[in-house]
C-alpha cells in the first residue's frame, strides 16, 4: 500500500541540506533587518569590557554621592554648586546682622554679587568685603570667589510719578 503523505526513497532531502536552507534563510532575513551574521559584535566604546569574577566594576552600585561628585567634577560644576551651598546657608555664614541687611543675587566670573537694603548697609558690607572674602575662602575653598561686588537698594526711580520735578536734577539724598 502506499502512502500519500510519504515521499518515495529518492525525493527524501538530506538533514544537513534541510539546516543548510534554514540557515541561509535566516541570514537573508537576518541582512534584511540590518544585522551581520557572521561579523563579531559591535561593542560601544563606552562600554567596559566584561571581567571574570567577582571583582568591582563599573556595573556595580555606586553611592548617589559618589556619582553626583564625579558628575560636578567631569562637567566643571563644583565652584558653582559650592557657592550655592554658601548662598543657601547665607545667615550662617556671614551672621544675623548683615544677613538681615544683605542677601546674595548672582555669583558669576568668580565675582559674588549682594544687594544691601540700604546705602548705609552697602557701605559697611564694602569695608567688610576683605572679612567676607576670608569667610568665603573658608567655607568654598581659596580662589572661588575673588571678589564681592556690593549693589545699594533697588528701589523705584524718581523719573516719573507724583516726586518728579521737570527740569531738576533729580533726588540729591541717598534713599533707603
Amino acid at each position: 500500500m502506499d502512502n500519500p503523505d510519504v515521499p518515495p526513497a529518492e525525493a527524501v532531502i538530506p538533514p544537513a541540506e534541510v539546516a543548510r536552507a534554514a540557515l541561509n534563510r535566516a541570514k537573508a532575513a537576518a541582512r534584511a533587518k540590518g544585522l551581520r551574521p557572521g561579523s563579531p559584535a559591535r561593542r560601544s566604546p563606552l562600554v567596559e569590557p566584561r571581567t571574570s569574577g567577582s571583582g568591582p566594576s563599573a556595573r556595580d552600585p555606586q553611592l548617589v554621592s559618589d556619582v553626583v561628585g564625579r558628575l560636578l567634577r567631569d562637567k566643571g560644576w563644583r565652584e558653582e554648586v559650592s557657592v550655592g551651598g554658601v548662598v543657601g546657608r547665607w545667615r550662617e555664614v556671614v551672621g544675623d546682622d548683615v544677613a538681615d541687611h544683605c542677601t546674595p543675587e548672582t555669583f558669576e566670573d568668580k565675582v559674588l554679587v549682594v544687594r544691601a537694603s540700604s546705602t548705609a548697609w552697602a557701605t559697611q558690607v564694602r569695608l567688610l568685603t576683605p572679612t567676607l572674602l576670608r569667610r568665603l575662602a573658608e567655607e568654598v575653598g581659596e580662589g572661588v570667589v575673588e571678589d564681592v561686588k556690593v549693589l545699594g537698594p533697588a528701589g523705584p526711580g524718581f523719573g516719573r510719578g507724583p516726586r518728579s520735578v521737570r527740569g531738576g536734577r533729580g533726588p540729591r539724598d541717598t534713599w533707603g
